[in-house]
């Protein structure tokens, strides 16, 4: 997951809303959101990536709590210990984060554990963890990590229209702005700006935005949109409201 929106208004009927868009390998293989763990993790859902086993974005619905990864910056962890960072966003749903004995075993992540009462990131650089408590406003973190500045293209295109976009007061509301802007705002994939990425690599593999995940958190419940085609709006299919 290359960039996550993470909209927080502790007054608002839904404090906590979420976008995240997942950039990878087209080849690697994956399966979206269900309940993928049901012996380690049965209350987690989220996509699966098939090849580590973990998830990119992870909700516990009964802890109206999220856990997502983005891949970060910095020194690799050995080859011969290396963990999938996959299993970071299902400790991260779960109320957990890794020990500071096991961070050598992951490479650079940034790593998200929010809820309606707020939400907190981790960022590791392969030598150093740091965390920041996000306050009420709207954030975004990429892969350089959570970018406050104008610096970032991306950044400061889609920041201040997320800000902008109308807050449903219900979990059912309407959602058409927010997954209007989840999909890329209709940018092409060549503008520096778009959030919505597509590479075709000299070595013949393609890189790109794979999937798009919406997600509401109130106290009193869940709304988890997803969708695999990533440039349609109308493309969302409900995986959970309640």
């Amino acid at each position: 997951m290359c960039t996550v929106v993470v909209s927080i208004d502790p007054s608002a009927e839904i404090p906590l809303i979420v976008v995240g868009v997942r950039d990878e390998f087209t080849a690697r293989p994956w399966v979206p959101p269900a309940r993928h763990w049901p012996q380690s993790r049965p209350g987690l859902i989220g996509g699966c990536d098939l090849l580590g086993g973990g998830t990119w974005l992870a909700v516990d619905p009964g802890a109206r709590r999220v856990g997502a990864l983005l891949n970060g910056l910095g020194v690799l962890a050995p080859e011969e210990t290396r963990r999938s960072r996959g299993d970071l966003a299902l400790l991260a749903a779960a109320g957990d984060r890794p020990t500071e004995g096991e961070l050598g075993h992951y490479d650079p992540f940034h790593l998200l554990r929010a809820d309606p009462g707020g939400a907190r990131l981790w960022h590791w650089d392969g030598i150093t963890l740091k965390r920041d408590d996000l306050p009420p406003g709207t954030h975004v973190i990429v892969n350089s990590g959570w970018e406050r500045g104008e610096e970032n293209e991306r950044v400061a295109f889609f920041r201040p229209l997320f800000a902008g976009a109308g807050r449903p007061s219900k979990l059912d509301g309407p959602w058409d702005e927010w997954r209007e802007l989840a999909t890329g705002a209709g940018i092409s994939s060549e503008d520096p700006r778009t959030m919505i990425v597509h590479h075709e690599l000299p070595d013949g593999r393609t890189f790109g935005s794979g999937s798009v995940t919406l997600l509401a958190l109130a106290p009193g419940g869940v709304r988890y949109d997803f969708t695999a085609d990533p440039r349609d709006p109308g493309a969302f299919r409900e995986i959970l409201t309640e």
